[in-house]
């Protein structure tokens, strides 16, 4: 299996350190923010990345990972002009990956301490379609929220950032998909805000019947604030050697 991370973005809730670095490249513990995501989908055997990134964020992650040598892992880079949605930087990457392959995609930004083993082995036995790992947190009207059938237990759809959350379970940047992803992305329009949204690819999947959920466990975060990003930075610190 391979993976892409996704690591664009403007990072306007860590300004002013965004003003002069991609947040990914924030430190986190003893080492920038991306190091952590890599290192986890190497220890799940996954060798082969596609990162994307912004123009000019690109040469700050050659600087850190290279080729992806140092950490035991190919890497290739794909540039996202502009801003255009989640979805959107996800489909730089179709021209890499085989047309039925199946991938895991996560945010650069998204940050845990379990093992991403499990989730590889249920999705590669799971016969095709997408899943999403969940979170039960105290403030879900930040994520995306799951919003479960009562009758099936499966997730009926996502809502963004809703004021009234119909679950406690939010939707962490850690996806995993087969090729419909891509037909799905030639189906879906702009959002208001003139992006691709990964919410509305996801919420196709269920509407078909083909999303699965598992709940990541152990310690996550998103590390999109300065609490959480130093709540990271402690929590992380000492992790890679």
């Amino acid at each position: 299996m391979r993976a892409v991370i996704l690591a664009g973005g403007t990072g306007t809730r860590l300004r002013p350190l965004t003003y002069w670095t991609n947040k990914h490249l924030l430190p986190v513990g003893h080492y920038p923010m991306i190091c952590y995501g890599v290192a986890r989908l190497r220890q799940a055997g996954i060798r082969d990345i596609i990162l994307v990134t912004g123009r000019s964020a690109v040469g700050g992650f050659a600087d850190v990972l290279g080729s992806g040598r140092d950490w035991g892992v190919s890497l290739t880079y794909r540039l996202q002009e502009e801003a255009g949605g989640i979805a959107q930087a996800l489909d730089l990457a179709r021209p890499l990956l085989g047309a039925e392959e199946k991938f895991v995609v996560l945010l650069g930004d998204n940050l845990f301490e379990k093992s991403l083993d499990p989730y590889i082995e249920a999705f590669l036995r799971q016969p095709d379609g997408a899943m999403v790992l969940v979170k039960r947190v105290d403030d879900p009207h930040r994520y995306g929220v799951a919003e479960f059938d009562p009758v099936t237990g499966r997730i009926a759809r996502i809502l963004e950032k809703p004021i009234h959350p119909p679950s406690s379970y939010c939707v962490t940047g850690i996806y995993f998909y087969d090729g419909d992803v891509f037909r799905i992305m030639d189906r879906i329009e702009p959002s208001l805000r003139g992006e691709l949204e990964i919410t509305d690819v996801n919420n196709a999947f269920a509407a078909a019947g083909k999303l699965a959920h598992m709940e990541l466990d152990g310690w996550w975060t998103d590390a999109g604030t300065f609490a959480s990003l130093e709540e990271a930075g402690r929590r992380l610190k000492g992790i890679l050697p």
